[in-house]
């Protein structure tokens, strides 16, 4: 059966995000190049994801040349669903090559996923705000959730099920 899977961040091509530091001065993704950093991502999401299984990436793919972006999301399993970030300026054509869908933001299970995290009172009508952006950081507020890929499951997108569950353990409301 195939399953939902969260990621957000990733950064592809991006060889300045290889000198971002957490605020405890530690490097934000140690990795010894952007080349190895990328291969790994992909790795990690393609012993994760499985091709029947859907990926809703919450933002921030890639900063490199749309040709070599196209290159690394072709070899990524899943169907994959963009929630634009900040740092996705390509043309919508050119993200309907590799996306099914392109969204603002989405409903999912009455969560609501964005790549910037929305305002606590937006939140009323909503179970959470699954959301990137934030990288190493996140927000004590239990309705929040950050899937950046530092964040979780080491680099790799988080199952669904596990946000449910973290939904159901942590959340307050």
């Amino acid at each position: 059966m195939a399953k939902t899977f969260l990621i957000g961040d990733t950064h592809f091509g991006h060889s300045n995000i290889l000198t971002f530091k957490k605020n405890d001065g530690t490097l934000l993704r140690d990795f010894p190049s952007i080349a190895e950093h990328d291969a790994y991502l992909i790795y990690r999401w393609n012993t994760t994801v499985q091709p029947e299984d859907k990926v809703y990436h919450m933002g921030d793919v890639g900063f490199t040349n749309f040709t070599r972006l196209k290159y690394v999301f072709d070899q990524l399993h899943g169907t994959k669903v963009l929630i634009k970030g900040n740092h996705d300026n390509f043309k919508l054509s050119q993200y309907q090559q590799i996306f099914k869908d392109v969204r603002a933001y989405h409903a999912l299970d009455r969560y609501i996923l964005s790549h910037i995290p929305i305002h606590p009172d937006s939140l009323a009508r909503w179970k959470g705000n699954i959301h990137g952006h934030l990288h190493a950081n996140h927000i004590a507020d239990p309705r929040y959730l950050n899937v950046s890929v530092e964040q979780l499951n080491d680099y790799a997108p988080v199952d669904f099920n596990e946000v449910l569950h973290y939904y159901e353990t942590k959340h307050t409301r």
